[in-house]
């Protein structure tokens, strides 16, 4: 899942950035509204984190403008006002949920993935293929009832395959999926994380290459 965090409070923008990283979700960082539209134009994004007071461009422009642009991205409206009457404004404007400061973080995961799921096709919340287990929610992989312990990066490739059911996903789509806009296009991070993955998956191998298209399971 990919996300675009924008909140000008720099210290939270990036607290909330590296929790979600966590999670095995690739997280670009804003910090003026402005600057989120010119992000949004240039990368597909399942979820916006917004706050709506921002500077250059307000929050209510800034949600206004993806719900025009008729992108499937989800809005997770945040604010340091809980009244009724502001969380009813945002929802109208086009917010999909609505989160006042101060929030449990755990809750902003949970809203976020909750999101992220509305934003692509529907499928269960466990991901079964192949004899491969895989849980969003709990962080979790199994293969034949062994738990299988991975590093974020590996998680989110995994669940980026999964989602594909079987089609090949190539090398550019997950560095879009599980990687931020930081990460070199010439890189070979993906190769090395699918070939590290297949290791610990086990035998027999799930993760077919297909030459010169992608990966797929």
């Amino acid at each position: 899942m990919r996300v675009l965090v924008v909140e000008d409070e720099q210290l939270l923008a990036d607290a909330v950035a590296t929790g979600l990283r966590r999670q095995a979700m690739a997280v670009d960082v804003v910090y003026d509204g402005a600057a989120a539209t010119e992000r949004i134009d240039l990368n597909d994004y399942d979820v916006v984190v917004l706050d709506r007071d921002l500077p250059l461009l307000h929050g209510d422009d800034v949600c206004r403008y993806i719900v025009a642009s008729g992108l499937p991205t989800r809005v997770l409206m945040l604010t340091a006002s809980g009244d009724v009457s502001d969380r009813v404004e945002g929802l109208e404007i086009g917010a999909d949920d609505y989160l006042p400061k101060p929030f449990a973080f755990t809750e902003l995961i949970a809203r976020v993935r909750a999101l992220g799921r509305r934003a692509t096709a529907p499928l269960p919340p466990v991901l079964e293929r192949a004899g491969i287990t895989l849980d969003p929610n709990r962080h979790e992989v199994s293969r034949g009832g062994r738990s299988i312990q991975l590093a974020p990066k590996e998680f989110a490739v995994l669940e980026v395959l999964m989602r594909g059911e079987g089609a090949v996903i190539s090398a550019e789509q997950l560095l879009e999926k599980a990687w931020d806009e930081n990460t070199d296009p010439f890189t070979n991070v993906v190769r090395v994380t699918v070939m590290t993955l297949r290791r610990k998956l086990g035998d027999p191998p799930v993760i077919t290459t297909v030459p010169g298209a992608g990966y797929r399971i």
